[in-house]
């Protein structure tokens, strides 16, 4: 880490983007609600928007698909 990077308050300058697992690991504890600071702190230094907002949306997506198959699966039964 340079003397710029601390001087600006850039600690993780220097650190990899987050891992695919990772990635979901967080997107999955922020919609449980389950988060920690230490994690959130992480998250907003080294990942990136987009690629948190896509795989919400995949995760999401899979959820809804879940449920719907489902209760498909359970109404067919009766």
């Amino acid at each position: 880490m340079t003397t710029t990077d601390q001087q600006n308050g850039n600690e993780n300058a220097g650190e990899t983007p987050l891992s695919p697992l990772a990635l979901l690991q967080t997107v999955l504890a922020a919609a449980l609600g389950v988060q920690s600071a230490k994690n959130r702190e992480r998250d907003f230094s080294r990942g990136s928007v987009w690629a948190f907002v896509a795989v919400g949306l995949f995760a999401t997506a899979c959820f809804i698909g879940t449920l719907a198959v489902l209760v498909s699966w359970i109404t067919s039964a009766g």
